[in-house]
């Protein structure tokens, strides 16, 4: 469920007044995604996406996300544009939270991503990378090593309470990681989020890239490390190998990847696969029972974690330099 502030029909009809498009025909709560209100905004011009930024999303990231998008949507990038006031402005406010509407995407998430989908993915993240390689705004990785040992002593003995010995797997993951992490590879702004229910397709055919809410600079290869955990595993657990090599070779093709990059895939896929354990560990233990915010099994990620530290080198993703 991904409506935690309601909008009355006044409120609707002042907010939608400071734009130049036409009058409310129907607004229906969207309730798939979990940081913010979102809200399927028909009006007689079009289809339009409203959103409430509820308390999760600092207000001071407001302008790096919305103006991310519309430097990618004027260079050609298939996100959604944000709409501008009367006034000139992407950022409004309505029933006490700061708002925004945005362009409607067409097309839908894969349920069972295919290779053509997994290909157009890499290509995509590359068009991304590089179109926003002039951005001219920062915001830093929150969610990186400092991030991640902040969850990790926050989660504390309560890991153990969903896998025994869970904290001290933790503990050692994190020592290895600060270790090793690489700090001289390229980096820009990058996705940071990009599971399958954030592309859309019409057939088999991008269509849309959605919810920036986590974009931030850090190292580029990252974002593939995190499409290789949401993209390349099956329900079961298993590795998909074909998926991950179509995702790897049209990135390159579309970006290139220096040996750099690519000798250091493994650690970022363990990184990655950190990154989404202890965020799901904490609100695991975090969020109270009834809440509208489904808990996601963390453990998903421990055996997805596993899997990275075995990996010898990058030719286990399906890819040789």
């Amino acid at each position: 469920m991904a409506v935690y502030t309601d909008i009355g029909e006044d409120e609707l009809d002042r907010l939608v007044s400071e734009y130049d498009i036409g009058q409310v025909l129907a607004c229906t709560g969207i309730a798939e995604g979990v940081e913010n209100s979102n809200f399927m905004l028909q009006t007689d011009v079009g289809m339009h996406i409203l959103t409430l930024y509820e308390k999760r999303v600092d207000p001071a990231d407001l302008p790096f996300f919305l103006g991310l998008l519309d430097h990618l949507s004027t260079r050609g990038f298939p996100c959604p544009s944000p709409l501008r006031t009367r006034a000139g402005q992407t950022l409004s406010s309505a029933a006490g939270r700061p708002a925004a509407i945005v362009s409607f995407l067409r097309g839908r998430w894969p349920r069972k991503p295919k290779p053509v989908h997994l290909a157009a993915l890499g290509d995509a993240l590359a068009r991304l990378h590089l179109g926003a390689a002039d951005f001219p705004l920062r915001r830093a990785n929150a969610l990186s090593l400092d991030g991640w040992s902040d969850l990790v002593r926050q989660t504390g003995s309560g890991a153990d309470t969903v896998m025994p010995g869970l904290s001290e797997e933790l503990d050692r993951e994190m020592v290895t990681l600060r270790a090793a992490w690489p700090g001289d590879l390229p980096v820009g702004v990058i996705h940071a989020d990009l599971f399958p229910d954030n592309i859309f397709f019409l057939g088999d055919e991008l269509s849309g890239v959605i919810d920036f809410y986590f974009a931030c600079n850090d190292i580029l290869l990252y974002d593939l490390a995190i499409c290789l955990n949401a993209w390349c595993f099956e329900r079961d657990g298993a590795f998909n190998i074909t998926h991950a090599r179509a995702m790897l070779q049209a990135y390159r093709e579309r970006r290139p990847i220096s040996r750099a990059e690519f000798d250091a895939l493994p650690l970022l896929a363990r990184g990655a696969a950190l990154r989404f354990l202890v965020t799901r560990l904490y609100d695991w233990l975090n969020t109270p029972d009834g809440a509208l915010v489904i808990k996601k099994d963390p453990l998903e990620y421990w055996h997805k974690l596993r899997f990275h530290r075995g990996v010898a080198d990058t030719r286990a993703y399906g890819l040789d330099y």
